[in-house]
């Protein structure tokens, strides 16, 4: 009697300390899956170390819930689809992130549960210690990624939007910008690969063909709109690619913050405010050259 007692006093906030729970036990699940994929032995025993340490929180917190609880299998399934996706690293850092947050919103109740101080102390030598230990490849890339999506974005945006005022013919903007594009993409790669040789780095082409990946991806996604657009409807398909610049550049920059513990809003707004302001320069540019060349497509 006195033991239920105790934990209805402890857990007055019982939600707020369940919740904690599910996180460790869907941490612990989602470690032994990830390590299930994993080529590398000794990252696929880190995150099994992880599971462990998880799973130990969980049993901290069930002690004082008093409930059992299972990992939930939806939520299993789309962070280990996301981290094959996206790369575990992102995901065990973001899940990390969640869980640091979850306890310390709770930690003024480390007075009445001693044990969370060692969960918050152990899930930081996690952060510091354990997630350092990860050596993912596209990580290791993640330069020359930056490097052609940024690039991409900053000429296509320009370009589509020089040639949406030039030419308003969506399928003649979409073929422009889709030479453009592709000559771009091979021009990117190819100068990416000399410079990365030039400065003598391993995997040259593996490094140019990162680059060039994240630029006819970029390319792609941006031309879109004037693919699937009628041909008179040459504003609304580039109100509609900046918009996705704009996606592509909050999804980069959530994924930058995340990997590389990089502030969001800073590399968020000085991306926007490059690619935009070459947009509004080319859109110009385009009206300017339109009306003084008198050329009507």
């Amino acid at each position: 009697m006195m033991g239920g007692l105790y934990r209805m006093e402890i857990t007055s906030d019982a939600v707020s300390l369940k919740t904690l729970q599910q996180q460790e036990v869907d941490g612990a699940a989602l470690y032994r899956e990830i390590a299930r994929f994993m080529r590398n032995e000794s990252e696929s025993k880190t995150l099994l170390a992880f599971s462990k340490e998880e799973d130990t929180h969980a049993a901290v917190f069930e002690k004082y819930t008093g409930c059992k609880l299972k990992p939930r299998r939806f939520r299993l399934f789309f962070y280990s689809s996301a981290a094959r996706l996206f790369g575990y690293t992102f995901m065990i850092k973001l899940l990390e992130k969640n869980e640091d947050m979850g306890i310390r919103t709770y930690e003024k109740k480390i007075t009445q549960m001693p044990e969370l101080k060692q969960i918050l102390d152990e899930e930081e030598i996690h952060e510091k210690k354990l997630i350092d230990m990860l050596d993912e490849e596209r990580l290791r890339y993640m330069g020359d990624m930056v490097l052609g999506m940024n690039d991409a974005l900053i000429e296509l945006t320009g370009a589509l939007a020089g040639y949406t005022l030039a030419m308003q013919n969506t399928h003649v903007i979409a073929m422009a910008g889709l030479i453009t594009g592709i000559s771009a993409t091979l021009s990117m790669t190819a100068s990416g690969y000399l410079s990365s040789r030039e400065a003598r780095q391993k995997n040259a082409v593996k490094s140019a063909t990162y680059t060039g990946i994240a630029y006819l991806v970029t390319v792609a996604l941006l031309i879109i709109p004037y693919l699937l657009s009628p041909s008179n409807g040459y504003l609304k398909a580039l109100g509609i690619t900046l918009l996705i610049a704009v996606v592509i550049i909050a999804g980069f920059s959530f994924y930058i913050s995340i990997t590389k513990g990089r502030p969001f809003r800073r590399n968020f707004f000085v991306m926007i405010g490059i690619s935009m302001g070459v947009a509004a320069i080319s859109f110009a540019v385009g009206l300017i050259v339109k009306n003084v060349l008198g050329i009507d497509l």
